[in-house]
Parts: C-alpha cells; sequence; structure tokens
C-alpha cells in the first residue's frame, strides 16, 4: 500500500494506538492549525483528521487538492460540507452508521443526564455559594426525578441510554421518532411530536442535524410543554430557535434548561448567543462547550475505530 501524507488537526490528547496506525499509512503531520494556516498547508494532504474545531467548507475542500479522505470521529457531519467533497471524489469517514460500535460508546447519555442532574438540584450554584463561604440549605431545594415524565426526541442509540437512565430514576419515559422500527417495550410510543411535547416535564433532545430537523423546535413547539418543564439538548444547537428558548425560559413554560451546543458555537463577544448572556444572571440557564462526547475512555475508542476504518478504506484503494 502506498503512503500517505496525513493531517491529524486537532492532536491533543489523541489515542496513541490510533496514531500508531496513521503512522503505519504514511507521514503524519500534526495540528493545531488556524483556518488560515489550514488553506495554506492543506494542498499537501491526501489525508485530512479532524475532530470539530475546523469547518471544513468547500474554501477548504478546494485548497486541498491532493485529499482523498477526510475522517472524523463523530456522527454529526455538519462541520464538513459533505456535498463538496464527495463531488470532488473525497471519502468521507465517520461514526454515522455505526450502530453496533456506539452502543458502547456511552459518554454522550452520560453528560445528559449529568447536566439534567445538575439543573434539577442546582448543583453549579449551590457550589458557587459555597466557595463564597455561604451554607445555605434551603436556598437550593431542588426537585425529584422520580414520578416525572421523561421526553425523548430521537431514540436512537443515545436516546435509549437516557431512556434506560431515565427508568432507573423511576420515571417515566416517553419517546418520539417517526423512523424507529422496532420499539422498546418499555418506552411509551408517541403519536406525534406535540403529543410528546405535552407530555414532557424533562425533554432530552437526541436527533441528528439535518434539514428536517433545523429548527425543529420553535416557539409555537416550546409553548406546547407543560408549565415548568425542563430541557436538556446534547444534540445540535440549530435544533432549536434560540430566541424561542430564550423566551420560554424568561416567560414559561421552561423553568430551566441545560444545553451542551449552541447555533453558532464559533461565535465570539458580541455575536455569542443571547443565551450566554443570559446564563450569566440565571441560574436555570446551564451551558457546557459541546463537551457531552468529551470522555478519554470514548475518544480514544472512537479514535481507534476511525484509525482502523481508514486503514481498510485505503486498502481497497490500493487492491
Amino acid at each position: 500500500m502506498k503512503s500517505y501524507r496525513i493531517l491529524n488537526l486537532e492532536p491533543d490528547n489523541y489515542s496513541a494506538e490510533a496514531l500508531a496506525i496513521l503512522q503505519s499509512l504514511g507521514q503524519v503531520d500534526n495540528g493545531p492549525m488556524t483556518r488560515l494556516e489550514l488553506l495554506e498547508h492543506a494542498r499537501k494532504y491526501e489525508i485530512l483528521i479532524v475532530r470539530l474545531a475546523h469547518q471544513v467548507d468547500r474554501e477548504i475542500i478546494d485548497r486541498a487538492e491532493r485529499l482523498k479522505a477526510i475522517v472524523t470521529a463523530t456522527t454529526g457531519l455538519d462541520h464538513i460540507d459533505v456535498a463538496c467533497a464527495e463531488a470532488k471524489n473525497i471519502k468521507v469517514l465517520s461514526l454515522r452508521g455505526e450502530t453496533e460500535f456506539l452502543r458502547g460508546i456511552p459518554a454522550t447519555a452520560e453528560h445528559t443526564w449529568a447536566l439534567l442532574l445538575a439543573l434539577v438540584r442546582r448543583i453549579p450554584s449551590a457550589f458557587q455559594s459555597v466557595l463564597v463561604g455561604e451554607w445555605e440549605r434551603d436556598r437550593f431545594k431542588g426537585h425529584d426525578l422520580a414520578g416525572k415524565t421523561l421526553g425523548i426526541l430521537g431514540l436512537g442509540r443515545i436516546g435509549e441510554m437516557v431512556a434506560r437512565y431515565g427508568q432507573v430514576f423511576g420515571m417515566h419515559v416517553v419517546a418520539y421518532d417517526p423512523y424507529r422500527k422496532d420499539w422498546p417495550p418499555e418506552v411509551e410510543c408517541s403519536i406525534s411530536l406535540c403529543d410528546l411535547l405535552r407530555q414532557s416535564q424533562v425533554l432530552c433532545l437526541h436527533v441528528p442535524l439535518n434539514e428536517e430537523t433545523t429548527n425543529l423546535l420553535g416557539a409555537s413547539e416550546l409553548a406546547q410543554l407543560p408549565p415548568g418543564a425542563l430541557l436538556v439538548n446534547t444534540a445540535r444547537g440549530q435544533v432549536i430557535d434560540e430566541a424561542a428558548l430564550l423566551a420560554a425560559l424568561q416567560q414559561g413554560p421552561l423553568v430551566g434548561a441545560a444545553l451542551d451546543v449552541l447555533w453558532d458555537e464559533r461565535a465570539s463577544g458580541a455575536n455569542r448567543s443571547p443565551l450566554v448572556q443570559y446564563a450569566r444572571t440565571h441560574d436555570n440557564l446551564l451551558i457546557t462547550p459541546h463537551i457531552a462526547g468529551a470522555t478519554y475512555e470514548s475518544m480514544a475508542a472512537t479514535e481507534i475505530f476511525m484509525a482502523r476504518k481508514l486503514r481498510t478504506y485505503l486498502e481497497t484503494l490500493s487492491e
């Protein structure tokens, strides 16, 4: 098999085993790079390994004249212009569709539950209170999850894991997924999105981002949630209209939300989501920086899997 020039754009904490596989395929250059540096050097490489720091758009793909494959250890592909890559006969290798493997990757589901517990028990604000010398037990009363209805939008492998967590916590679990064929008997099947929203005292989002799911939840949808509802989003920020979400937190029916994703995660300063500004002064909104899948174990496992997948693909090119 020929030797390839490979750029690993985000090598921090990259799996040593995965790196060894990449090195067996050719010369590996490590980032990080700024966008300008990537544009300048893209033409050198045949393989591009990315996480989520870069938007691999048409401009970058056009510069990468020798590129044969883009490898990303993610299921979401909104950071890559897949249509442009495919038009140039560049293979996009990802975790999408690798259901059997992904059933053993719990990080995003676990983070979903961590966010929900932190929100419902007011853990971040209680901790900050202790750090400034206070000890006010009554001020930070939370709520039980047992007995409440957990609504899951998107019953794929992450949604199914979250459903199991909900059952362990004594919640009634209902889900809506028009593409799910084999329905778990312990999860109530909602007949429509509206039906799901009206039941969900806690709503967790686990849908992929595509044309159908962009702005899936706007003002009219959020208004159907019961008063006092909580929302957790570890899917993609573009699934929710952020202005509508902010209004639902300020005026109801939401009493709290926890987000691991925003509409434009690369924005900074004055262009930052108004949700960030709201969270600075309100403890009913928690935001983490897209870290749901970022555990040492899960990232190592997915990096090794994708390195092996790349090796298999390159072997087919040499046949």
